[in-house]
């Protein structure tokens, strides 16, 4: 895995030790910084980098709207969002998801841990566990009132769906990798990531986390 980074912070001192964490990987390569959002969204339209680690709380601009921006412009289609968050701040994680991000990770996880997280989004996976889509879908989806939906919003496709997409939708909402999919419906994982792909497209999602957002906003699980 060769990935570069950019990082959106308004403290110096959190973006001076996440760049020393991810300098010590041989495999990651820090390509900027910025201090909001907008900053943010400046530096990744100029660098193209595979993926922003963003903070929500910023001034100008904070991190869920430049999240917004970036996911949902087609010339960064390929950027991937992982939310830096603190536990104080995770009524903002579905918010975040909602605008695209593809994960979120804590401010104070540990080296080895962001490590991965970067390289889990890299790759094209959503960085949610089980436990961590149960908390989030708990506390915030199922208490979320009914939203107006269009044909631009992830449920929209829901009826076009095969039934085993919808099998593997389920097991997205779980918090399931492609591996474990795989494992579970005994196919192979880029079977499984075929139809994972297949179901982003026709339920308009930017990734797997939307995908977790819209099976229990739609009422599927």
């Amino acid at each position: 895995m060769n990935a570069t980074v950019l990082l959106a912070d308004d403290q110096s001192l959190i973006r001076t030790a996440v760049r020393a964490l991810i300098e010590s990987s041989p495999d990651l390569t820090v390509v900027g910084e910025a201090t909001n959002g907008q900053e943010a969204l400046e530096q990744v339209r100029l660098l193209r980098p595979d993926v922003v680690l963003m903070d929500i709380r910023m001034p100008i601009m904070d991190g869920i709207e430049a999240t917004k921006q970036i996911c949902n412009d087609p010339d960064l289609s390929e950027v991937r969002v992982l939310v830096l968050t603190t536990f104080e701040e995770d009524e903002y994680i579905v918010e975040a998801l909602r605008a695209g991000a593809s994960g979120f990770i804590g401010k104070g996880t540990e080296p080895t841990a962001l490590i991965q997280a970067i390289a889990t989004v890299h790759g094209g996976e959503s960085l949610l566990s089980p436990v961590a889509t149960r908390l989030l879908v708990d506390r915030y989806v199922r208490a979320a009132p009914p939203k107006a939906r269009t044909r631009t919003t992830p449920v929209a496709g829901l009826d076009e769906l095969t039934d085993r997409e919808r099998e593997v939708l389920l097991l997205v909402a779980a918090g399931l990798s492609n591996s474990e999919i795989a494992q579970r419906l005994f196919i192979s994982p880029s079977t499984a990531k075929t139809h994972v792909n297949r179901i982003m497209t026709k339920l308009y999602a930017h990734d797997r986390a939307q995908l977790v957002i819209a099976a229990y906003e739609s009422g599927l699980v």
